[in-house]
């Protein structure tokens, strides 16, 4: 437990001094925001910024911190310094630049963003990039918490179409289409804060469960720094991949130009954005506890947690809040797990309905605009609902990955061009590059080819890209 508490207090450290650092060293000035600019009211509405907190910590949320950081605590307490340490180095500075280069180009999608920094070759593949992620995002997040209803329905005796998941599913992507189409403050502005609120009451329940109950105990990773993961998939790069929102996620990237292009002031950066994302590493790092510590161990592995998630992320997910808050607690419990992905689902079909009209210069004031992007959006979102979930998660995860590598090179030229500290941005870019690329090569979902040939690669590989970067920094003229 010890370990859990310093690493949860580094967390909160880390949004007060090294968050800092990240904020001094873009710089926020006091230029009129998009927000105020623009101003169309529909995606361009300036919100108070204890709104604009709730809506990211929403929008960005989903179910990554709570069934990312359960899957991750399959490799045992060691997972707490990745989320750590991710969030602090990666995550935090990852969401910060990609909301504030964002509001510094007008309230640009990242597709965008990426393209004025990198090249227009890097545009396009953002824009592909990004769109594909995004409608992988809002379909997982449609499945996922359409789940979650079916096995609350279940548990309490309920049959007939309210135990149908297909009827969920349909009724959660109906949802999305008018989220998606209607202005941002009609519902999200105006429910968001309340769900926003109740994710985090349920973490904190989540964590008082463990702590009032003798019976679970937080190991340390002093005592347990080794591999726990029942199949014996290597900490390398699996486990980076899968916590993936809880320390580092390029969806958020897609979803900060969401609030950028609602914020009075380019101040609120750091509590909107590296804010946020340090409370998903908080939300993250609590469930992470849960799994190591509610399920048994056998023989130095974690088969009881991995034998509670082979019954589905919607029952672990229900068992570890029975466990730890009991009948109140599941109700409030299960309310914010189901909320936190759809709400994060409809704005990710929001932010694929954007980079579209960023892409094709089509006027979002304009309703039959927005409905030619809607509708084959919701589509296609339906047809990937009804494929294999863990086969679409797995390639969520590393899209995911690697599109946070290139939103950090990115932010790594917008920090050269400005003769600012780039390495802040640069070290963490080639930390994900090695990442990605390393998962690329070895996960069984992409080419497979084993550790002995993916972990030289992968290293390789992100050596490389870190020395294209110094080669590109030398062909840019720094701003006079």
């Amino acid at each position: 437990m010890i370990s859990f508490i310093i690493c949860l207090l580094l967390l909160i450290g880390g949004y007060f001094v090294y968050g800092k650092i990240v904020e001094n060293t873009f710089a926020p000035d006091d230029r009129e925001t998009p927000a105020v600019k623009i101003n169309d009211g529909v995606d361009y509405v300036v919100l108070p910024q204890w709104k604009l907190f709730l809506i990211q910590l929403l929008n960005i949320a989903g179910l990554g911190p709570i069934f990312g950081a359960m899957q991750g605590a399959l490799w045992g307490p060691i997972v707490f310094l990745w989320i750590t340490f991710g969030t602090i180095f990666a995550g935090g500075v990852h969401d910060y630049f990609a909301g504030m280069l964002s509001e510094r180009n007008e309230g640009a999608s990242i597709s965008e963003v990426c393209g004025i920094y990198l090249g227009g070759a890097m545009k396009n593949v953002m824009r592909i990039f990004s769109v594909v992620l995004l409608v992988m995002v809002g379909t997982v997040f449609a499945v996922g918490p359409a789940g979650l209803i079916v096995t609350l329905f279940q548990n309490g005796g309920v049959s007939g179409i309210l135990s149908s998941k297909e009827f969920w599913l349909w009724i959660i992507l109906a949802y999305y289409f008018i989220a998606t189409f209607i202005s941002i403050d009609k519902i999200i502005g105006k429910i968001y804060p309340l769900f926003g609120i109740c994710l985090i009451i349920m973490a904190i329940g989540v964590a008082f469960g463990i702590f009032t109950n003798s019976e679970y105990v937080i190991p340390e990773i002093w005592s347990n720094f080794r591999n726990m993961e029942p199949t014996g998939k290597p900490i390398w790069s699996f486990m980076f991949i899968t916590v993936a929102c809880g320390a580092i996620s390029g969806f958020h990237a897609t979803q900060s130009p969401l609030m950028a292009r609602c914020m009075k002031s380019e101040k609120q950066g750091h509590f909107v954005f590296y804010g946020a994302m340090v409370c998903e590493g908080v939300i993250a790092l609590i469930w992470a506890a849960a799994g190591c510590s509610i399920y048994e161990v056998t023989g130095g592995l974690n088969t009881g947690l991995a034998a509670a998630l082979s019954n589905g992320q919607s029952a672990a997910i229900y068992d570890v809040c029975k466990k730890t808050m009991g009948g109140f607690g599941v109700a409030l419990a299960m309310l914010g797990v189901i909320a936190c992905p759809i709400t994060s689902g409809d704005t990710a079909f929001r932010s694929a309905r954007l980079t579209l009209a960023d892409w094709f210069k089509f006027d979002q004031k304009n309703y039959k605009n927005r409905l030619l992007l809607c509708i084959p959006l919701l589509g296609i979102g339906a047809f990937v609902g009804h494929l294999d979930y863990s086969i679409v998660w797995r390639y969520f995860s590393w899209t995911n990955q690697t599109l946070a590598m290139i939103v950090l090179w990115t932010a790594s030229m917008f920090l050269y061009k400005e003769k600012k500290n780039y390495w802040i941005t640069a070290v963490p870019a080639t930390f994900m590059s090695a990442v990605s690329m390393t998962y690329f090569f070895c996960a069984s979902e992409c080419l497979n080819l084993g550790t002995a040939v993916a972990y030289p690669a992968g290293i390789i590989l992100a050596a490389c890209f870190l020395g294209i970067f110094t080669y590109a920094t030398r062909k840019q003229p720094k701003r006079a």
